[in-house]
């Protein structure tokens, strides 16, 4: 029985080698988002708000071009584990056509509807001048985030090809490089420090913005000079990509692209029947989030070593390997969940008293910080099960867990809650988070049945 859930220690140095590196880099980035957070938050309750109403927006986007890299990622790192360099390259260009398109698409919604989108955020419970006030903020620091946004893509674009080529640390250190410059940037435009100017939350967004451009210039650099540049030999002498390889991908990548685009449309509309409970609950959330995005980094980052791993193994035809790594990884991220929990709990009463806010936030974000810690286990569960599922190319059954669950379940419960009862925003929360429950039940099922073990790239271009 041991064996069948725990791994021996090669199992897990082979996790860690890929998990640890992005741990670093997606941690960092989380908690220098969250001292962004912290030093918006300095400035008041209003600007928190309409930073954290304008993050709604560009949470989709990231999660837009999340579901573009990592759709055309199944095939990136199966072609590794197979040794077809020309295919990971291809897989490449593919990543940076849909990630400009997708850019494009974006900018024009933020600059067209983007107002009218972020004031259904604002329309809780609170005064009126402040409601506009969180409004002016977020309008202003969407339009400037939009700048970076084209850099974003692209830096994913070769982030994710490398992680799926073996070469985690290149992002990993323009990650670091990023976040470190926008934690200063930050410091200097935000509160007008070394002789810049105080521009409050504009600060935030332009010192995001320089970062985005630099992480993409070292990650750049780091694909295209050295000895192992592999798929960056030529990856722009053209935008070629075989139309075989492209319908492939489409067909297996572009559910996995709707799949986020849903899921993450469907989160910012739960958020927003949240804030029909009022303003002082946009605020608390932020809070939230901001510490869960920090604490949840471990266990996301075995879950995208899940989908690389199973990736590698099926590429290589080895797929009576799969179902037992997927057993061992999915023990292996509950139980890192399960430590990270308690800790989020234990500093619950202390996370909320770092910001200059009102009391009745802190003691909303208090007990938010507490449910969500409760349940960070569940959650590991379900997004080991979601990875899994999406390295054998399932993209249907990948859909059904991931972005019909949040619309068929989540969307209708939380607006029904919001809009036709009264129950107070804890219990709300509460039971919102507990529906993932259902999900893991769901996840246990579609893994055990073994139907997305399969190779993609035996026969793909």
């Amino acid at each position: 029985m041991r064996n069948k859930y725990i791994g021996d220690r090669a199992f897990y140095r082979r996790a860690l080698a890929l998990a640890v590196p992005i741990m670093i880099q997606t941690g960092i980035t989380n908690f220098v988002n969250m001292l962004d957070n912290l030093m918006v938050g300095s400035v008041g309750t209003e600007a928190m708000t309409g930073v954290a109403v304008s993050n709604q927006l560009i949470f989709i986007f990231n999660l837009c071009i999340y579901g573009a890299v990592t759709g055309a990622g199944i095939f990136t790192a199966q072609y590794f584990g197979k040794g077809d360099v020309d295919g990971v390259r291809y897989t490449f260009r593919f990543k940076v056509i849909v990630c400009l398109i997708i850019s494009l698409i974006f900018g024009a919604v933020i600059f067209s509807y983007g107002g009218s989108i972020l004031g259904l955020y604002l329309k809780g419970e609170g005064s009126a001048a402040s409601a506009c006030e969180s409004a002016n903020v977020a309008v202003s620091y969407t339009r400037i985030m939009f700048i970076g946004i084209i850099p974003y893509a692209l830096a994913q674009c070769y982030g994710s090809t490398l992680r799926e080529t073996g070469r985690p640390k290149v992002p990993m250190y323009a990650g670091l490089l990023a976040v470190i410059l926008n934690l200063l940037l930050n410091y200097a435009l935000i509160f007008g420090h070394f002789g810049f100017p105080c521009l409050g939350t504009n600060g935030a967004a332009i010192a995001t913005v320089i970062s985005r451009f630099a992480e993409l210039l070292y990650v750049a650099l780091g694909a295209h000079r050295g000895k192992n540049r592999g798929f960056a030999v030529g990856a722009f002498r053209s935008l070629f990509v075989p139309l075989a390889l492209a319908k492939k991908i489409a067909c297996k990548g572009a559910p996995l692209l709707l799949n986020e685009f849903l899921w993450s449309v469907g989160i910012a509309f739960i958020n927003q029947c949240y804030s029909v409970r009022g303003l002082a609950v946009v605020a608390a959330d932020n809070i939230v989030v901001s510490f869960f995005n920090v604490f949840s980094v471990v266990f996301f980052a075995v879950g995208i070593s899940i989908g690389i791993i199973e990736g590698q193994i099926l590429g290589s035809g080895k797929t009576d390997e799969a179902m037992d790594t997927a057993i061992k990884m999915r023990t292996f991220s509950v139980a890192v969940a399960a430590v990270v929990c308690a800790a989020f709990a234990l500093l619950s009463g202390i996370i909320p008293k770092m910001y200059n806010t009102t009391d009745e936030v802190r003691t909303l974000a208090k007990h938010m910080i507490i449910i969500t810690a409760v349940f960070m286990p569940v959650d590991a569960y379900a997004q080991s099960s979601y990875f899994t599922l999406r390295s054998g190319g399932k993209v249907l059954i990948t859909m059904i867990f991931d972005s019909f669950f949040v619309w068929i379940v989540s969307v209708p419960f939380a607006f029904i809650i919001s809009r036709y009862t009264a129950l107070p925003i804890l219990p709300f929360y509460a039971l919102s988070l507990s529906l993932n429950i259902l999900k893991c039940v769901l996840g246990y099922f579609y893994v055990k049945k073994g139907s997305w073990i399969k190779n993609l790239v035996s026969d793909a271009v």
